[in-house]
């Protein structure tokens, strides 16, 4: 074993430790950030004259030689070197000698750890927002393509009013669309450069934080040298705004699980994303969606992971905070999944129109529009609202629908209702009516897709 610190015992350290500290098996997928933050640090480093200019040249040929080598496959890992950074770094000197040791000048693994995990994390929300806006782009088409499917709205999973399906489904466009927001938001607060604060207390030589930032393309630096290596504040951000929109996919998945059931009938999912039974031949389980529904369990564990880790430590750095990156990356992993497969998901999937208007055949989800019918004539809408309620109670004794009563007993309720209560109680009357802003008449529904249209434009 050859590390490049050390406890100042010669005595070889037990094996069980050396797999306890190890991190290697997970943080190796770091190593293409770890050479970018080393290249820009060793050419600050020649820059600020603190190593020759010749030297700082042999260096980045070198890390972009061991980068090849990663890459290709041909790199040996060994957990007892622990990191990544460890690992570069050895190799490196072994490459070039002592004029790789000189890499490590004015930086500690602390502020590098911290570095590679913003490089890295900057990319990754870069990429979920792509994914997100392809998700939001799939809506759109379904929306579009569905513009006058009719299908119950609910509350408490009741049938609650008519809606159109362009409706419900575009619900999910704005929750994605709040979501894409936020990770650009939390972007911000990755994109600060940590590099130069050293172990905790900055360094002695006379560096140049602001030429790294700007050669690592962050905004700027760090403020706080103690706070730069100690603040993972960065990542449990990311992992709330990841348990958010885990949460959006679940509650889509939810209801594709719901509506693909012989109970409702409304979608069927592609074979592509269901599976079949190991005992009964006719089942088409909705396997992604349900998975898509169980992974945001483990999203929200990852954030209360690193939240309990991070509660309590004091300033500055602390190995504890190793343990931020399995849940990261695997929160990563995660998301970009789920966002891939619901996306490929609606692609695919099929609608049932008829059923979904059937499905309000005989209901009562017009009884509001009852009511609203009866303030427009002057009554104040509690009392609109008694009156219906009684017709309603009424009609179901009678063992008939709204559309089945006659005038005269529509008016053994209210003499206010005219002939034209039975235009009132048409479905797509009711639908076509709302037409507030962002409610579900077909006018209303068609701007938000042009809005939805626009929105996915923004980079």
């Amino acid at each position: 074993m050859n590390k490049s610190w050390g406890s100042g015992s010669a005595k070889k350290r037990n094996q069980l430790v050396e797999e306890f500290l190890e991190s290697i098996s997970f943080d190796k997928r770091l190593y293409k950030y770890d050479i970018q933050g080393s290249i820009a640090h060793v050419k600050m480093l020649a820059k600020c004259k603190i190593i020759a200019d010749s030297e700082g040249k042999r260096i980045v040929k070198a890390l972009k030689e061991i980068e090849k080598e990663i890459k290709s496959g041909k790199f040996k890992f060994d957990p007892s070197l622990e990191d990544i950074h460890t690992h570069i770094e050895k190799r490196l000197i072994e490459k070039i000698g002592d004029v790789g040791a000189k890499l490590h000048t004015a930086r500690s693994r602390n502020d590098q750890v911290s570095l590679d995990m913003r490089l890295f994390l900057r990319d990754e929300i870069k990429e979920i927002a792509k994914l997100i806006r392809n998700l939001q782009k799939s809506i759109l088409k379904v929306a579009e393509k569905n513009i006058d499917t009719v299908m119950p709205g609910y509350t408490h999973l009741q049938h609650a009013q008519p809606i159109l399906f362009s409706h419900w489904i575009m619900a999910y466009f704005f929750m994605l669309d709040r979501d894409w927001e936020r990770f650009l938001n939390t972007f911000d607060r990755v994109n600060v450069s940590p590099l130069g604060a050293a172990a905790l207390a900055g360094t002695s030589h006379a560096i140049d934080r602001e030429y790294t930032a700007r050669l690592l393309g962050f905004s700027k630096v760090t403020p706080s040298s103690m706070d730069a290596v100690s603040d993972r504040d960065f990542i449990i951000e990311f992992l709330a705004d990841a348990s958010l929109i885990m949460m959006h996919l679940s509650r889509l998945s939810e209801e594709l699980i719901l509506f693909s059931s012989k109970e409702f009938g409304f979608i069927e999912l592609s074979d592509d994303f269901t599976t079949g039974s190991s005992i009964m031949p006719q089942k088409k389980n909705p396997d992604v969606c349900e998975l898509i529904r169980g992974k945001t369990g483990r999203v929200y564990g990852n954030l209360m992971s690193l939240l309990t880790t991070m509660k309590s430590l004091p300033l500055a750095y602390n190995r504890d905070m190793q343990e931020d990156k399995v849940p990261l990356f695997d929160t990563v992993d995660t998301l970009k999944g789920s966002l891939s497969l619901s996306a490929q998901m609606l692609d695919t999937m099929k609608i049932n129109k008829k059923k979904m208007l059937a499905s309000l055949e005989g209901d009562f989800s017009m009884a509001t529009d009852l009511a609203d019918y009866l303030v427009k004539k002057g009554v104040p809408f509690r009392k609109a609202h008694q009156v219906v309620s009684k017709l309603v109670k009424g009609t179901v004794k009678k063992k008939k629908d709204l559309a089945g009563l006659t005038l005269k007993e529509f008016k053994s309720y209210s003499t206010l209702f005219g002939r034209n209560v039975f235009d009132t109680i048409k479905v797509k009357v009711g639908i076509a009516a709302r037409k507030s802003s962002g409610g579900t008449a077909k006018e209303s529904v068609k701007r938000l897709i042009a809005q939805g249209k626009e929105i996915v434009k923004k980079k």
